[in-house]
């Protein structure tokens, strides 16, 4: 048998333009990235995130979601970073323990292949190469592109999602044979996911996409080519990409944040007790094993279930209300029951039942159910906690709580209170230690006991007002409160309970949340717990970022002028505003002459403007409009996703020009020397604040003082 040799053959094209400006991109943005060796700006902010993770410590960061602070924790991993150090100020030297290029180096490759993405992407829209090598020149020389993807911060690699999930989608919408198709579909999804992932910013682009998505998958329903079959496979399977998909990965990123984050951490007190409860150490430790059941007798201490305005415990001391206020109303003089946010050893209560006399736990343990009378007797003071109608002293529109004394006058006892079980299954379910939220109410009054969130004066030792609420509402988190602590009271004589109060809890069983429980806890404090915010000298509004009236000083080297700032390159920010401007005055025209049958243009070159406006306009617009809205702190960095869309318009409307509007080859001719000159004046700009965008080298003062183009930069000069 003779043996026949095939030839095989295998062609690959390479596209020696995207190698070249990917090749740039990699130089622009990992060129001396390990310098300075020390903490730039919200590197400070960041880095404190990173060190937890290094320690699997838990945390919230109420900003975003935790994918981009996992991403940052994998170069911190891959260097090897122990967690060990103090980021407690911008300008800080890192030590030799922190590996400064692989804490950047993820930053600085998502915003080089941002490059690459801005040329793919402008083909894919229809443009010619030139015109995705002209966005690319733009984006390559954009100063404060270049300054925000060279350090351990979070938007290059936003970007660098957004731009992948744009361009996915147009692949997926443009290759209506191809084998990829559906790849392209898939990686659409998976990018949008993790954009919101990254930071919750994502989500304007991805309601974009979701948007055109529609409107295609409406044609689809109308294309009478497609039987009914095939019609609900193309929209199942967008659902399914672009919905389902986005929303298991989302899952999927708390579920291995909350993984990693086992420990308890400095953040613990912001969540609820059970959450707490599932942490190892900390509260988890101290509560481990409790009894389950909460029973008549048990020696408790009751948290509130709402963070605000802080967690604190159900308190009480030896102090009485002042006999009148300072401005003259008079109180009960009785004793003092506050909230109090710190473990102390008069948070510790005991439930009583009020047709007994005994104060510790039968055997077996009768358990308190909902609707079950108690009595709560303080642990320390033996004083009943009573509500009554005299009006608390910093609400007084409210009832004032109390430690019952008896002082002989006709003010008769009130300190029987009724148990709400607010998140209970059942009518007579028992109430459960960390578990059960409930509401306590008054059976004399019918009001609930409820943190009013105000802080007593000094006689109250500024802690924080409880108060008997009669006009509450059901849904209200402060007037709801857990277990935390609990133990089986054994000791009926006051000064036996007094040391067994200050002795550690015991075990008996251990308890765990839900991973959809924990989820669901966390993602609520993210979007409601916010940090109070404050005025930032770098701060600024939306309004001045079109034109950068404003900058970011990041790093200034501790001896001479060597400094990073967040400038952009002033050239590319005036052509883009201009590019914009042009571009809604050539839809203005376009539009009403095409209704009245005018057709200056192909019918696809229309479409292709369309789509190059619902991409780039679009993108520039959902990315930049929703700040006007937003009330906290924002910074020039919070444009630079929609920026990057509005340098992409910049060669598609001068394309536009050049091919349907320029009719002569002397415009034409006028028209590229124009664009030259433009180019040559983008890369001055860029050369001339290179030293701002890399630290290097140090300029004198009077060269800084050369590049304040704007009377409103804070360009920054050491005095000598």
């Amino acid at each position: 048998m003779q043996c026949v040799k095939l030839p095989i053959s295998v062609t690959v094209e390479i596209n020696l333009l995207l190698v070249a400006v990917t090749v740039s991109a990699l130089v622009t943005r990992l060129y001396g990235i390990h310098l300075p060796k020390a903490v730039v700006f919200d590197e400070v902010y960041y880095g404190q995130f990173l060190s937890l993770y290094m320690k699997q410590v838990f945390f919230i960061d109420e900003s975003g979601p935790p994918f981009g602070h996992m991403i940052l924790a994998l170069g911190a991993y891959l260097g090897g970073f122990d967690g060990n150090f103090v980021w407690n100020r911008i300008g800080a030297e890192y030590t030799s323990n922190v590996p400064v290029w692989s804490l950047r180096v993820i930053p600085a490759l998502a915003g080089s292949f941002c490059i690459p993405l801005a040329y793919l992407l402008v083909v894919q829209l229809g443009y010619s190469h030139s015109s995705a090598l002209g966005a690319c020149v733009l984006l390559l020389m954009e100063n404060s592109l270049i300054v925000q993807s060279r350090f351990m911060l979070l938007e290059s690699v936003l970007i660098f999602f957004l731009l992948l999930a744009v361009l996915s989608y147009l692949c997926f919408y443009k290759a209506h044979n191809s084998s990829f198709r559906w790849f392209w579909l898939v990686t659409c999804g998976v990018s949008c996911a993790c954009g919101i992932g990254v930071k919750y910013m994502g989500m304007f682009t991805y309601f974009l996409l979701l948007g055109l998505a529609a409107v295609h998958t409406w044609h689809v329903i109308g294309d009478r080519t497609l039987s009914h079959g095939k019609v609900v496979v193309q929209i199942l399977v967008r659902f399914l990409a672009l919905v389902v998909l986005p929303v298991i990965m989302y899952l999927g990123f708390f579920y291995i944040h909350l993984t990693l984050l086992y420990r308890s951490g400095p953040h613990d007190q912001m969540m609820s007790s059970a959450f707490q409860a599932s942490l190892e150490g900390g509260l988890a430790r101290i509560t481990q094993g409790q009894p389950l059941d909460v029973a008549f007798g048990s020696q408790v201490t009751l948290r509130t279930v709402s963070s605000k305005p802080v967690p604190c415990w159900l308190h009480s001391h030896k102090a009485n209300y002042p006999v009148r206020y300072e401005n003259g109303r008079g109180s009960s003089h009785q004793q003092q029951v506050t909230c109090y946010p710190f473990k102390d050893v008069n948070n510790w209560w005991i439930i009583k039942d009020p047709g007994q006399h005994s104060l510790v736990v039968s055997s077996p343990p009768r358990p308190v159910r909902h609707g079950d009378i108690i009595q709560l007797l303080h642990g320390m003071t033996s004083r009943y906690l009573n509500t009554h109608d005299v009006a608390a002293p910093m609400s007084p529109h409210s009832q004032e709580v109390s430690g019952y004394i008896d002082f002989n006058v006709s003010m008769p006892a009130q300190n029987l209170w009724r148990v709400d079980i607010v998140n209970r299954e059942s009518d007579r379910e028992i109430w459960k230690t960390i578990l059960s939220e409930v509401r306590l109410v008054h059976v004399n009054t019918s009001a609930v006991l409820k943190l009013s969130g105000a802080s007593l004066p000094e006689w109250g030792f500024k802690q924080l007002e409880v108060v008997g609420d009669k006009i509450y509402k059901s849904y209200q988190q402060n007037s709801m409160w857990n277990v935390e602590e609990h133990r089986y009271g054994r000791s009926q004589e006051q000064k036996e309970r007094e040391l067994e109060l200050k002795s550690p809890t015991h075990s008996d069983i251990k308890r765990n949340l839900t991973f959809m429980a924990k989820f669901l806890e966390l993602q609520w404090k993210m979007l409601t717990v916010k940090n109070e915010e404050s005025e930032h000298k770098y701060s600024s509004s939306p309004l001045e970022w079109i034109t950068m009236d404003t900058n970011i000083a990041y790093w200034l080297h501790p001896s001479s002028n060597a400094q990073i700032q967040l400038i952009g390159n002033i050239v590319n920010w005036t052509i883009a505003n201009l590019s914009l401007v042009v571009y809604c005055l050539m839809i203005l025209t376009y539009l009403p002459r095409r209704r009245r049958k005018v057709e200056d243009i192909p019918q696809d070159s229309w479409e292709q403007l369309v789509l190059a406006g619902v991409i780039c306009f679009g993108g520039w617009a959902v990315n930049y409009l929703p700040f006007f809205l937003m009330e906290k702190t924002l910074f020039l960095y919070h444009y630079l996703p929609a920026l990057t869309f509005k340098i992409l318009q910049i060669p598609i409307v001068i394309e536009h020009l050049y091919i349907h509007v320029l009719r002569s080859p002397a415009q034409r001719k006028a028209f590229g020397g124009v664009i030259l000159a433009v180019l040559c004046s983008v890369y001055v700009s860029y050369h001339n604040l290179s030293p701002l965008t890399y630290g290097q080298p140090a300029l004198s003062s009077d060269e800084l003082a050369a590049l304040r183009w704007r009377e409103s930069w804070d360009i920054l000069l050491r005095k000598r």
